[in-house]
Parts: C-alpha cells; structure tokens; sequence
C-alpha cells in the first residue's frame, strides 16, 4: 500500500492529517519498516504510519489475527481483549474488539483496564481461541503495543507469528474492515483471576507489612486485593503512583528495575517500617522485589528474586513432586537456578529469552510439569497452571508469602540470599546496555563479536558460541567461571550484555563476593567498550 493510499483510507483523521504534513523523507522513512511481531508482540510509539501504533495498524492487525484463527478452524471461537491505559488504549482496545466480533468471533473484553496477566488468564481459564492485550508494557509514555496469544494463553510464536503479519500484507484498506460494537462482559473473570492470584500463598497465618507502588500502572486495585485475600492487611502504597496514568509523571522510565524508579516505594517503606517492598510494572506483568538491610532498603534484582521464588517453590512441593517438576530460566538470566533445581532433584530448562519460550519450557519433557519461570527482567511466572506468562501479582502474594514466612522463623531474605551462596557458590549478574541509532548498527556489532570474538576476558580465556540471536563468552577456572551473553533487545533500539561471575566460596563469603564483584567490573567495562 502507497503512502498515500495508506492516508486516503486512514480511518483516524488526527493520524491521517499528520502522516499527509510530513515532507517526502520521513513520510517514506514511516513506511520503509513496518512493525513486526518481535518479543513481546507488535510495539511502537504512537503516531501515524505502518511503522507504529495507530487505529489503522491495530485493525489490520486484528483483521489479520481473525484470518488465522479462521485458518485454523476456530471460527466463532471465543477471543478475550483487554487493555492497559495508555494513551490510545481505550481505542485500540475497542476497535480489536469490534474487528473480531465483525468475523464472527465471540468476544470477551472489558470497558476498564486490565492487568496483562488478566488478558493471559482469562484466555487460559475460559478455553479462548485467542487474547489479544493493547500495551507496551514498561516501555515509555509515547509507546503502545499489541500483544497476542493463542494455544492456552501462550505469547505467540513462528509459524503463527509470521502468518499473522503476511495476511496483515494482505489486509482490507483499514477503513474497509468491518467493524461490529461488542457488549462488555463483566467483572466475574477478573475476580477469578484475583482468588487465584491469592492461593499462590504456600503458607498462612505469618504476615508481613507490605509497602507496594503501581508506577502509575492498571495492577493496583488488583494487587491490594490479591494480597488482601491471600491474608496480608497491612498494605502502604504509593498515593501518587496508584493510579493510572499514561504519562507516568513521577518517573523519568516506567520501569521497577531502572535507576532511581523504585525510590518513592522504599520511601514508603522505611517510613512504614515494611517488611517488603513491591514494585509493579504499568501493566502488572513484572515484579521487583525491596528489602532491608543493614545499611538501608535496596531492590533485589530479578535473578536475587528469581533464585529465591525458584527455591522456595521447589522447597513447598508435595513429598515426591519434585521429580515431575520443571522450573525454567532465560539464557540471559542466571545459571543458578540449574543448581538450586538439580539440589532439589527437579528439572532445569534454559531457553531463548522471552517468556513465549519459558512459558513452553516442559514441552519436550512428556510427564512433567512446569512449576516456575523467571527471566532477569523481574518477569516471574509462579502459577504455569492459571497464567503461562509472567504475572506480577501473583509473583508479589508469592514474594509477601516468603518474607512473611522467613520473618515468623526469624529469618530474613538475606540470610536466605547467604545460605544459597554457601551451597552453591557465590553468583553476581549484572548488565551493560548500549544504545544504537539502527537495527543495522545493532547487527554490524552482533557480526563483529560473531566473526572476531575475544579471546580473553579479564585475564580468563574464554570461549564463544552462538544462540539464535545471541553470541555468548564464558571461561574460567577452578575457582571461577564467567559468562557474558550479548544480543539485541527485542523491544528496545540497543544491544545488551548480561554478565554473570560465579565464585567458590573458600575463604568466606565476603571474600569471595569482594572478588566477584571486582572481576564484575571489569567485564561491564569492557562490554561497554564493544
């Protein structure tokens, strides 16, 4: 489709008189790329042309998740759409809506906002075709997105992925997509998603004053009702962040895990004096975790938080259950929950990064069972059975459950932080990002490692290997190993690299956490330079 064409049938007047204003280069820049379903779905910023998110790509690409569904055989199955509330959600939201319900879909969606992790249960939970969620997630205000699953709410992989953006080629002008108003439904699976979100607790009676922040999100009201019903009553939150606002005003980056975002929330903590602080991402599918400590509150990273929710699920399982039982973790995330796994005599799946992956790490294991997932993103996955994607909900009840059960025994998640170094060494990770102008710049750094990857690092001789878009480097000796895996984001323009020491524990764990962090250093350094 021309440019122009493009315009002529813009159903959006706003976007349309924009995209006709633009000169010549960047109207043809607008159309040279149009998005593509990556990690998490189609995502962009808002504005006119293929290249981003606007009501024409959303109907096209609602049109194009119909013609599939159809393919396959599920014409007039169930499609459950929901929304986070951004701007242009409300909208988008509406108009997939009345695209599916115009080809014959029976469709399940909401007037108000919805958690991402409600859009994956209810898909699951009511047997859908398909769920279609309108975010971008943490990505910054001017973002949307359109994130899809199918087969029991799993995020979409190929073929799937690639058969939905060719019929997208092949879709109707967007202003000729029939379109048919959708009655809301109520708010009965919402409310199934909150009491299982609440048995996710593995304990009861022990509590723990929780000091939470919604960044501004949809998963507030769900999370203080979660935890509510899984017994915790003493709840803080954020006062500025709680409610949803699409401009997120308080933080420079919607996102728990960048520097300076979770201030507000440990704030509140130390001024409540909480046992634990929890931090959602806007559309409550992440989780970051704030403790106490010696010298002041700090945020666990995701692979501190993934290493014990790891534990402390295999640790919970019925006598005998471990065997059957799969825990699964990204190829940019920690190796330590290999080992935690393997001590507690369950299966370990490492896979691609992306919980499209981690969600189907049992697959290829006939008679067992996936009980948990993480990725270092602070995205955890503590409940496969209800919600096969990451879920921040119910990762926050599982996190208050923990905290709340160190602290009856007079534990704390430090001590469990130590014990966990003790048997199976010390781990540190940590990441380098850098920001490129183009995917091409992206790929010419990703060729340089692939064709003349280092022979050393930090004095250690290492080794290299690929990994579908990744080139990961590792050495080491007795004492130590490292790893560094570099690969390009799949929602944002950089390259990453994921670092990670592992130390033995010979003269002390302050020791050996002294050198790991050191020799740390120097690996972020270099990765910096490349």
């Amino acid at each position: 489709m021309t440019p122009d064409d493009w315009i002529a049938h813009d159903p959006d007047p706003v976007t349309a008189a924009e995209l006709a204003a633009l000169d010549d280069d960047e109207l043809a820049a607008r159309f040279a790329r149009p998005l593509t379903f990556g990690t998490a779905g189609l995502r962009g910023p808002v504005r006119g042309g293929p290249d981003a998110m606007n009501l024409a790509v959303v109907l096209r690409a609602s049109w194009a998740v119909a013609q599939v569904l159809i393919r396959r055989g599920l014409h007039g199955s169930s499609v459950v759409v929901g929304r986070d509330a951004r701007h242009g959600s409300a909208e988008f939201a509406a108009a997939a809506a009345e695209v599916f319900s115009a080809q014959g879909f029976s469709v399940i969606t909401w007037t108000h906002p919805v958690p991402t992790p409600v859009v994956a249960f209810a898909v699951r939970h009511t047997g859908a075709a398909a769920g279609v969620q309108i975010t971008a997630s943490h990505n910054p205000a001017g973002d949307n997105g359109y994130k899809v699953y199918l087969d029991g709410g799993l995020q979409i992989i190929s073929p799937a992925d690639r058969d939905i953006e060719a019929a997208m080629a092949f879709a109707p002008p967007a202003d000729q997509i029939p379109r048919l108003p959708v009655a809301p439904a109520g708010d009965e699976l919402v409310d199934a998603y909150v009491e299982r979100a609440a048995t996710v607790r593995r304990t009861s009676g022990a509590t723990a004053r929780v000091a939470l922040t919604a960044m501004h999100g949809v998963g507030g009201e769900l999370a203080v009702r979660a935890l509510r019903r899984a017994g915790f009553d003493d709840i803080h939150t954020v006062a500025t962040q709680f409610s949803p606002d699409p401009d997120f005003p308080t933080v420079a980056f919607p996102n728990p895990e960048e520097p300076g975002a979770a201030d507000a929330v440990l704030e509140l903590a130390t001024a409540v004096d909480a046992d634990i602080a929890v931090a959602l991402d806007p559309d409550a599918d992440r989780c970051a975790v704030g403790v106490r400590t010696p010298t002041g509150w700090r945020m666990l990273s995701g692979d501190e938080t993934g290493w014990l929710l790891g534990d402390y699920i295999l640790a919970t399982l019925p006598p005998g259950r471990a065997a059957t039982s799969v825990v699964a973790s990204s190829m940019v995330s920690s190796q330590l929950l290999a080992a935690i796994a393997a001590d507690h005599g369950a299966h370990h799946v490492q896979t691609l990064t992306g919980f499209k992956w981690l969600a189907r790490a049992d697959a290829g294991l006939p008679g067992c069972s996936l009980v948990y997932a993480y990725e270092e993103a602070i995205g955890h996955c503590v409940d496969p059975q209800a919600v096969r994607d990451k879920d921040g909900i119910s990762a926050a009840v599982l996190a208050c459950d923990l905290v709340a059960t160190l602290g009856a025994q007079g534990d704390s998640v430090l001590a469990a932080l130590d014990r966990l170094a003790l048997r199976h060494g010390v781990y540190t990770t940590a990441a380098v990002s850098r920001r490129v102008d183009s995917a091409e710049e992206a790929a010419a750094m990703m060729h340089r490692l692939r064709t003349r990857p280092p022979a050393e690092l930090a004095g250690f001789p290492v080794g290299a290997g690929e990994h579908a878009d990744a080139v990961v480097l590792t050495g080491g000796d007795q004492q130590t190993s490292i790893r560094l895996v570099v690969r390009p984001s799949g929602t944002e323009p950089k390259v990453k690299c994921y670092t990670e020491v592992r130390r033995a524990v010979t003269d002390g764990l302050a020791d050996a956490r002294g050198r790991a962090t050191a020799l740390q250093a120097q690996l972020l350094d270099i990765a910096r330079g490349w």
